[in-house]
């Protein structure tokens, strides 16, 4: 009968010693829970930080959006009448090529006339100096003839 003293005494140590462990588990599983809920906690706290500031700056980037697009609208209107401006510019300068293309011809016609004229001019001088020349030869050989003749 010993025995079976001795073997309850050793079941029932062995039930104490996984009672105890089983405690000492149930009180670490316990401790991290608590460390996990803390955690989340903290964690849900950072996201509702998180969830403002994204909030806030989706609110500010639909701002910006908004004035950007009210900026492209006004600059529309630049680009426009800086294509007038293009526009009119290239006007001018067609018709500043056309006035030089104009006054060119002209000057060349012009040029022209003038080298005629001085090739008449030219013309008209040697023919005077040629008479002139005409008219010398002439007095010299009259003064000639009136010296050998003696009168």
């Amino acid at each position: 009968m010993e025995l079976v003293y001795i073997s309850a005494l050793i079941v029932a140590l062995s039930i104490a010693a996984l009672a105890v462990y089983i405690v000492k588990t149930l009180k670490a599983a316990t401790s991290t829970m608590e460390r996990v809920s803390n955690t989340v906690e903290r964690f849900e706290k950072q996201m509702e930080g998180i969830s403002k500031e994204s909030e806030q700056l989706v609110q500010k980037t639909n701002i910006i959006a908004d004035d950007v697009q009210h900026k492209t609208e006004s600059l529309n209107g630049l680009f426009a009448s800086l294509k007038n401006v293009g526009d009119s510019l290239e006007t001018v300068n067609n018709s500043f090529q056309n006035m030089s293309d104009s006054i060119s011809r002209h000057s060349k016609q012009q040029s022209e006339q003038v080298a005629q004229a001085v090739q008449w001019g030219n013309a008209a001088i040697d023919m005077y100096a040629k008479w002139q020349d005409k008219k010398k030869k002439t007095e010299v050989n009259q003064n000639e003839h009136s010296y050998t003749t003696g009168g």
